[in-house]
C-alpha cells in the first residue's frame, strides 16, 4: 500500500506540473462547459440548457481524461523508454498501472466537482440529486474509458502521431453521442454511429441520473454496453500493450 500511495502521489505530481496535460485534459471540458453554456439558450430535450450541457460534458470529461490523456501519456512514456526503465526498477508493474488509473480517477473526479461547481456559480444548475449513483457512474466511466485508452494506446504507432489518432478518435465520438448539445437532427446514419459508441451510454447514465434522479441500475442496458466495450478494451490492452518502444 505505501509503494502504491508513492506511484499515486507521482504521477499526480506529474500531471500537474505539465501545463499541457493540466490545459488540454483537466480544463478543456470546463471550458467548453462554460462557452457552450453561455450559447445555448432554451431547454435542450425539454431539461434547462446549461444543465442538460453538464450532463453532456461530464461525459466528454471522461472520455478526454480518461482516454484520451491515457492513452497520449503511455504512447509517450513507451516511444520515449518511459516504460521500459520502469520495468527494470523495483516498482511492479501492477503497482505502476495502479497507480496511473487511480490517479487518472483522481483528475476525473476533480474534474466532475468542478463542473458541478461551474454550473451552479454561473448558470444556477442544481447538484447532483442521486449522488450514490453518480458516483458509481463517474467510477464506472473511468474504468471504461480508462481499458480503452489502454488497448488504443497499445495499437498507435508512434508518439508524434498520438495525440492526432486519439483526437480524431474522441472529438466526432463527442459530437455524435450528445455530449455538445442534441443529437436529434443528425442525419439517421450518424445517430446510428452514434448509438454503437460506448460515450452515448455514458451519456445515458448522465442524464438519467443527474438530470432525471434516477438511480444507476435503472439503465442496465446502458451499464451492460459499458461493460461490453470495457471488457473489449481490456482483452486488447492484455494482447497489445507493450512496455518497450516499437521499432521502425
Amino acid at each position: 500500500m505505501r509503494v502504491f500511495l508513492h506511484e499515486l502521489r507521482a504521477e499526480q505530481l506529474v500531471f500537474w506540473r505539465s501545463k499541457e496535460a493540466a490545459l488540454f485534459i483537466f480544463l478543456f471540458p470546463l471550458l467548453l462547459f462554460v462557452l457552450l453554456g453561455s450559447i445555448y439558450g432554451g431547454t435542450i430535450d425539454g431539461e434547462p440548457a446549461p444543465r442538460a450541457l453538464l450532463a453532456g460534458l461530464t461525459g466528454y470529461g471522461c472520455a478526454n481524461t480518461a482516454f484520451a490523456g491515457l492513452a497520449i501519456q503511455l504512447v509517450l512514456r513507451r516511444e520515449n523508454g518511459i516504460l521500459k526503465r520502469l520495468r527494470a526498477t523495483p516498482l511492479p508493474p501492477a503497482t505502476y498501472v495502479a497507480g496511473l488509473l487511480a490517479s487518472t480517477l483522481v483528475v476525473f473526479v476533480l474534474q466532475t466537482v468542478v463542473l458541478f461547481l461551474l454550473g451552479r456559480i454561473f448558470y444556477g444548475t442544481p447538484f447532483p440529486p442521486a449522488l450514490g449513483s453518480l458516483v458509481l457512474a463517474v467510477v464506472l466511466g473511468a474504468a471504461v474509458f480508462a481499458a480503452l485508452g489502454v488497448a488504443t494506446a497499445s495499437l498507435i504507432r508512434s508518439g508524434e502521431g498520438s495525440s492526432a489518432v486519439v483526437n480524431f478518435i474522441l472529438l466526432p465520438m463527442a459530437f455524435l453521442t450528445g455530449s455538445f448539445g442534441p443529437t436529434r437532427h443528425y442525419p439517421s446514419f450518424l445517430r446510428a454511429i452514434g448509438d454503437v459508441l460506448p460515450l452515448k451510454y455514458f451519456v445515458d447514465l448522465m442524464n438519467a441520473v443527474y438530470l432525471r434522479g434516477h438511480a444507476l441500475w435503472t439503465k442496465p442496458g446502458a451499464i451492460a454496453v459499458l461493460a461490453a466495450w470495457g471488457a473489449g478494451g481490456l482483452v486488447v490492452a492484455m494482447l497489445r500493450f507493450r512496455w518497450e518502444p516499437r521499432e521502425g
